[in-house]
């Protein structure tokens, strides 16, 4: 059965935007960036709520042309590539190698574990991150804390009932960014 793998950035406060929706304050160092890239070799399908898809689909198709940074030049060919679904009721039609699904979630995320191949990712987000964690369909979780208060903004999991986690690893990259890795406690 394949994995689901959260992987969200997050400020000290544990915000995962600004209060106006700002993304301007991860700090993305060459560690980070490597392992990252390692996250990807698990992975062959990359999952998004509706507002990330907007981000990361205004972002990534182009990326990698006019720039020297290495993350974008490394990963903007591996996003167009990678398939990827998108969970919206409001989303009718997605590009880039992408299929929207508006149906039962709990239903449909059981089906797409059940398809061979690699995990997938579930990248930022709140709202489809909390729906899936009240359902346990998140194995993983992969938070990276970055060195910033934000003050205010979407919470990392809002009005979510309580479970627990066990802590699997940390990690410290380039002296700035915490990650946390945890398994849901069964």
């Amino acid at each position: 059965m394949r994995k689901i793998i959260y992987w969200v950035h997050v400020s000290l406060d544990g915000h995962i935007s600004g209060p106006n929706g700002e993304f301007d304050w991860p700090v993305f160092g060459p560690e980070l960036a490597r392992y990252s890239h390692e996250e990807n070799d698990r992975v062959d399908t990359f999952l998004y709520g509706r507002a990330v898809w907007d981000l990361m689909s205004s972002y990534w198709p182009t990326a990698d042309e006019n720039t020297t940074e290495e993350h974008a030049r490394y990963f903007a060919p591996i996003w167009r590539a990678t398939p990827k679904v998108v969970f919206s009721k409001t989303l009718t039609h997605a590009d880039w190698n992408t299929r929207v699904i508006s149906d039962d979630l709990e239903t449909a995320v059981k089906a797409l574990k059940s398809e061979p191949g690699k995990d997938m990712q579930l990248t930022g987000g709140a709202g489809v991150a909390a729906a899936l964690a009240e359902l346990d369909l998140i194995d993983e979780y992969q938070v990276v804390v970055h060195p910033v208060v934000l003050g205010g903004g979407k919470q990392l999991f809002p009005l979510v009932p309580r479970f627990t986690l066990e802590l699997v690893e940390t990690r410290v990259f380039d002296g700035q960014t915490v990650l946390m890795r945890h398994v849901r406690s069964r």
